[in-house]
């Protein structure tokens, strides 16, 4: 393989030595398995909800191209990513017209206003899900318990646009709700195996660490983002349980909600994170603070989402603070 040659020009630079194509479909197949796992515990809407999302993010990332001709951008396949990536963050149940806007939303004002991949200063899916969950917050914290048959679909899914979603009969409380605001903890083996309510491809960690480790080997992901947001996760949440009777111990920490899926697939997100191995550290570190900080003190169970946007936003400082100095340039 040839060695890149040095380019000096504006953002985005170089960060790995694989080209882009290569790394989304690495990402895209690590993925799978949560995407059986989703299909096996919510069936036909599991299949809806993310033809639907990625067919609106390729849809909507050919529209803005600039060579609709040769399909532009889309051989990049960032575009299906996103839009799978945002699927799997959503409730199974949600109206399939707020996943069509959701998933506008994130490729236009995620990426393209931007100027396109590798200029966003956001992760694009976070954005879309992030737009969703300010704009229609009950459907978004509206849960579908697991496995109630293949071909049964929530009366929410084909809502009308801009009506209300009529009560789903099957409707469930997610982990994290439950251990928040009841008190009751969930089987930690189930929390493993995905036996419960949640965002499509959050449920099932053994399904997420297969991605991990599938995408460790491949070296599609750096180690010290993943790592360094788990582990904070987890140390911060022991030392709270020492003096806090509210807050769950560091494994359903991690089990639990979205952390260990954002943390493989979201925080390693090259373009939205630090360039450094130092600012990675600190990266992954405010992360995980965040996470416990707003899952234990906050009004909402879970704090994913917020807080890799947030440190998303604060990465151009990080980078500022912690790139290498130059030989002969100031200490």
């Amino acid at each position: 393989m040839q060695h890149p040659k040095l380019v000096i020009s504006t953002a985005p630079h170089l960060r790995l030595t694989k080209n882009t194509s290569t790394i989304m479909v690495e990402v895209l197949m690590a993925l799978t398995p949560a995407v059986l796992f989703a299909i096996y515990y919510f069936g036909l809407s599991a299949i809806i909800l993310m033809a639907t999302t990625c067919v609106v993010a390729v849809g909507t990332e050919w529209m803005f191209s600039a060579d609709k001709k040769k399909l532009g951008t889309l051989k990049d396949g960032s575009a299906l990513l996103t839009g799978l990536l945002l699927a799997l963050t959503l409730p199974p149940s949600i109206p399939v017209w707020m996943a069509v806007i959701g998933a506008f939303f994130a490729i236009a004002l995620g990426k393209v206003a931007w100027g396109g991949l590798g200029f966003n200063m956001f992760n694009p899916a976070l954005l879309g899900r992030a737009f969703l969950q300010a704009a229609f917050p009950e459907a978004m914290t509206t849960w579908t318990a697991v496995k109630q048959g293949f071909f049964t679909i929530s009366e929410r899914t084909f809502t009308a646009p801009l009506m209300t979603p009529p009560v789903d009969a099957f409707s469930a409380a997610s982990p994290l709700g439950l251990s928040k605001f009841e008190g009751i903890m969930t089987d930690k083996m189930d929390l493993f195996l995905g036996n419960i309510s949640g965002s499509l491809g959050e449920t099932a960690a053994v399904a997420i660490i297969i991605g991990a480790v599938f995408l460790l080997i491949k070296k599609s992901l750096d180690w010290r983002l993943m790592v360094s947001t788990l582990l904070t996760v987890f140390v911060f949440s022991g030392i709270l349980t020492l003096f806090v009777d509210k807050c769950p111990d560091p494994v359903f920490m991690i089990l639990s909600g979205g952390i260990l899926f954002g943390a493989v697939f979201m925080v390693t997100d090259p373009v939205t994170t630090p360039i450094s191995s130092k600012g990675m550290w600190i990266f992954g570190f405010g992360v995980g603070f965040l996470v416990v900080l707003i899952r234990v003190y906050g009004g909402l169970p879970e704090a994913v989402m917020f807080s890799i946007l947030i440190m998303n936003a604060v990465t151009p400082l990080i980078n500022r603070f912690t790139q290498p100095v130059q030989f002969g340039g100031k200490q």
